[in-house]
């Protein structure tokens, strides 16, 4: 166990959580980490996870999950916050059942290439200060399920996430995180 390090430096140290893919589901635990434990001025938590939906969205459906929790929920009865963009990356699919997702085989055909833009400026509306989500998180690596497809050889990714990883400047390992 390593002691939790609000400036992400220390990546044996970096503690996440997942909530949903929007705030409308899992309304509790999304109220409780934005408001709690995603906070910019006092961090608990490096980053939220917006987990993919049933199935894999397009990207305009994506990003309307994903801009949830960057407006928050100030109608809902105990208020779930905004969320800074900073804070927080959005799930998407590399393999669905039987099949692997172009995230993991096509980048220029993917979910991925279509709401990198969104991802990389979305502002902020209420929390933190700069542009752009963390990133992206992919869900359903190696094997999944038993009757599932995997995403080891010969489905190893290269032409749909080693892609886009050059295509967006993705660094490795990942560099100090923004907190705001």
């Amino acid at each position: 166990m390593h002691p939790y390090d609000a400036s992400g430096a220390n990546p044996r140290a970096r503690l996440t959580i997942d909530v949903a893919a929007g705030d409308r589901w899992l309304i509790a635990l999304n109220q409780k980490a934005t408001a709690d434990w995603l906070r910019t001025d006092h961090p608990v938590l490096d980053w939220a996870n917006a987990m993919v939906p049933a199935r894999q969205p397009s990207a305009s459906t994506a990003q309307a999950n994903w801009q949830e929790h960057i407006d928050g929920k100030p109608q809902y009865d105990p208020p779930v916050p905004p969320l800074a963009p900073a804070k927080f990356t959005g799930g998407l699919y590399i393999a669905e059942g039987s099949r692997t997702r172009p995230e993991c085989t096509n980048y220029a055909n993917s979910v991925q290439k279509a709401a990198a833009p969104y991802v990389q400026s979305v502002a902020p509306n209420g929390a933190g200060t700069t542009a752009g989500m963390l990133g992206f998180m992919f869900w359903a690596a190696e094997k999944p399920s038993t009757r599932g497809i995997g995403t080891a050889p010969p489905n190893t990714c290269e032409g749909g996430m080693g892609v886009g990883a050059t295509s967006l400047n993705i660094p490795v390992p990942m560099p100090a995180l923004r907190q705001s």
